[in-house]
């Protein structure tokens, strides 16, 4: 952990639209779910067993052009484990990428710098662009006017976080307004707290995982 375990004043975060992208395809891999053969379920298992054991059955006890039917069977169980395996993960695959490729960061996030208080994520930017073209994350909150307007996300704030090798991302809602923040581990060289930033989110949601459903409820 840092030697000081809050930011003197916000941070840069230089954040680059191909970091943007690495942190979406970084966070589709930690979520997405598994498509391995350990995910099938048993009743799936059972059902191919029993198919199998009735065309192996019928290739040893019939002879002739019936076998087919049986050849049939065993061809298409192995096509099913492709389609549920390999044929799964890359469509879900292909759909991330197409979404991916439809997405822009938005332009604020170019400009934005954090801080960490013990009450909150400090998010700031300079003031001729903020309230111009304010994302998501920004709107509802009270910004204050100064050459560098600020808002503060309270911890208590958070619904939910999710962390990757490079990113840690929180999900929050603000006097009915929902919002997004995805902050760079990079950030660790300039003297930013990650591990304060951790602390808190463990403190206010144990258990981590995106669950943007929560928000609102």
């Amino acid at each position: 952990m840092a030697l000081y375990p809050y930011t003197l004043q916000p941070v840069d975060i230089n954040l680059t639209e191909e970091e943007f992208h690495q942190a979406q395809f970084e966070l589709f891999e930690k979520t997405n779910p598994s498509f391995g053969l350990k995910n099938i379920k048993m009743k799936e298992w059972i059902i191919m067993a029993i198919v199998i054991a009735v065309s192996i059955a019928g290739l040893v006890y019939v002879k002739g052009y019936s076998t087919f039917i049986f050849y049939l069977m065993l061809i298409l169980v192995v096509v099913y484990l492709l389609v549920r395996t390999i044929g799964m993960k890359w469509y879900v695959q292909r759909e991330f990428e197409k979404q991916m490729a439809e997405q822009e960061m938005p332009d604020e996030m170019k400009q934005l710098k954090l801080g960490v208080q013990k009450h909150g994520l400090i998010m700031a930017m300079p003031s001729p662009n903020a309230g111009l073209q304010q994302n998501k994350a920004m709107r509802g909150m009270q910004m204050r006017g100064s050459a560098t307007q600020q808002a503060v996300i309270p911890w208590t704030a958070v619904k939910s976080w999710e962390e990757t090798d490079d990113y840690i991302f929180m999900l929050f809602e603000m006097q009915g307004q929902q919002g997004s923040q995805i902050i760079p581990k990079r950030l660790q060289a300039q003297k930013f707290p990650i591990d304060t930033v951790r602390t808190h989110l463990q403190e206010v949601v144990p258990v981590k995982g995106l669950q943007p459903q929560a928000i609102g409820q």
